[in-house]
């Protein structure tokens, strides 16, 4: 079972499921952040109470305790992603497709021949939102695996045999997932959180 969800921000911060954990949250520029993806998980495990959080030595969260449950969360400017699975690790990156000057020279730096073929192959004015493609691609594979964001230049997204990713286009948003067993993601199967209301949310399982 895999869930992903997409939400805003600015209002997952500010409702009853982040505000309940308001004492624990840090403080400074992640404190939004942070408020939007820990009350999104409440909301999830309502009425069980969110499992213990702990981090790698190389900073990915997790459950504790080998609790049989794993979770990616990735932000842009006001936009929030998450994916929740039941059958392995996960990762999520979630970018924003947007003009940037050196995207060309970044996709030299970073992208395998395999990458560049593929951006290449498309008209130039698709160039950039297939830039953003393997970008997250490629950040979804790093947060999988619990890499460094340096070892980027080392993955090779065009290579299915060695991971399963999958990406989807929602409006102006790039998003990737990297999952343990194939996932097929498109826009059905994402799930707006802004639009739903919390009895439409089923409880993940124990």
């Amino acid at each position: 079972m895999y869930q992903v969800f997409l939400g805003k921000i600015s209002s997952l911060s500010t409702d009853c499921w982040a505000q309940a954990l308001a004492l624990h949250a840090p403080t400074g520029e992640q404190r939004d952040r942070w408020l939007a993806g820990r009350g999104l998980l409440s909301r999830l495990f309502a009425p069980q109470p969110l499992p213990e959080i702990v981090y790698s030595e190389q900073g990915k969260p997790g459950f504790a305790d080998d609790y049989p449950l794993w979770f990616s969360i990735s932000h842009c400017d006001d936009d929030i992603a998450l994916i929740v699975s039941d059958e392995g690790d996960v990762g999520c990156s979630l970018e924003h497709i947007r003009p940037q000057d050196n995207w060309r020279t970044l996709a030299n730096a970073v992208f395998s021949n395999a990458e560049h073929e593929e951006m290449e192959n498309e008209k130039p004015e698709s160039q950039l939102a297939v830039f953003w493609r393997i970008w997250t691609r490629k950040g979804a594979i790093i947060k999988q695996r619990g890499a460094h964001s340096w070892q980027i230049v080392s993955i090779d997204s065009a290579a299915s045999t060695l991971h399963t990713v999958s990406h989807c286009q929602v409006g102006s948003l790039s998003l990737a997932v990297c999952t343990a067993t194939p996932f097929g993601l498109t826009t059905a199967l994402i799930h707006s959180v802004d639009d739903a209301s919390a009895e439409k949310w089923s409880a993940l399982p124990e």
